[in-house]
């Protein structure tokens, strides 16, 4: 999420409502690490990346849902011969990904907005979800 850290610290100044959605394991090849993350504002914008394309678009929309009924929710994205046509990575690995909403009226988007500040100056900062 470091690489999104500064402009999800914008959205947060700026009272928008968002979900990120953040690799939170890996097994076998794929294209993003843990704690690579994607987030979708209330106006639809995104930013990120959570697979380099492979499921941007899944992960997307249910960033998109997230924010409509306010949900957390785990999902987990491979590839098998069985889902061969079905959203997943076509590198043969597995990502598991985490999407939390993120609503100004948060109580702990004040944590949350001193975490991202931390984090796009480049200092230290750790969140468990």
């Amino acid at each position: 999420m470091l690489d999104i850290a500064e402009e999800l610290n914008r959205w947060v100044e700026q009272g928008r409502d968002f979900a990120v959605a953040t690799v939170v394991a890996v097994s076998g090849s794929a294209p993003r690490l843990p704690g690579a993350a994607l987030a979708v504002d209330a106006d639809g914008t995104a930013i990120g990346s959570v697979s380099g394309g492979c499921v941007e678009g899944a992960v997307y929309e249910l960033c998109r849902q997230a924010l409509e009924d306010g949900g957390t929710v785990l999902e987990r994205f491979g590839y098998s011969d069985e889902d061969a046509f079905a959203v997943g990575l076509t590198c043969g690995g597995v990502i598991e990904v985490l999407v939390t909403p993120v609503r100004a009226a948060d109580p702990a988007r004040p944590a949350l907005a001193a975490l991202l500040t931390a984090a796009a100056h480049g200092r230290a900062a750790a969140v468990a979800r």
